[in-house]
């Protein structure tokens, strides 16, 4: 789920306008396209993921979890391989960082954790684009520095010809000392 680089983290939240549009698009490929259409005057309503999107729920969230041990694990190859060319992630303090930063972080290790555990993951997919959502707990070095923190963030990835792909992430701002991990 998140990337953790810098002093702060970078996680991944995404905002309400990206989500809000993303939320209104069906689930399922399954039916034509005028079964998926709402008739003319029907209200728009937020979609849950349907039972046909378990099969890319899965997917998503192994691959997910394969990125934050890699991630871990200063695994620059495997981030390479899931991360889209132009991945962008905003940490909570406003941070940017590309994928090559990221790349570079992982390569020069200054970066070590301890615990790196999310809780609360939710998977959620709408046709192409998928948001994982859930609390992370960091708990190790960055960049020579002891942090511990837990914060929320969201994952964007989306289905390309190749797989899917991490295109962008958002984090909070580190949670308050009492939160639980």
């Amino acid at each position: 789920m998140g990337n953790i680089v810098g002093n702060t983290g970078v996680f991944c939240c995404v905002t309400s306008a990206l989500l809000g549009s993303l939320m209104l698009a069906p689930a399922s490929n399954a039916g034509s396209e005028a079964e998926r259409t709402p008739p003319p005057g029907a209200k728009a309503t937020i979609s849950r993921p349907e039972s046909g999107a378990a099969a890319d729920q899965a997917a998503v969230a192994a691959l997910d979890t394969e990125y934050q041990r890699a991630v871990k694990r200063n695994d620059a190859v495997t981030m390479d391989r899931i991360l889209a060319d132009d991945f962008v992630v905003i940490e909570g303090n406003g941070k940017v960082w590309t994928r090559s930063d990221l790349l570079e972080s992982a390569r020069n290790g200054k970066t070590h954790y301890e615990h790196q555990e999310d809780t609360e993951r939710t998977v959620r997919v709408w046709r192409d684009t998928a948001i994982v959502t859930a609390k992370l707990w960091a708990k190790g070095v960055e960049d020579g520095e002891q942090v511990n923190y837990t914060e929320w963030f969201s994952d964007v990835y989306v289905r390309t010809s190749t797989g899917w792909k991490y295109v962008f992430g958002q984090a909070s701002l580190p949670l308050p000392r009492n939160a639980k991990h």
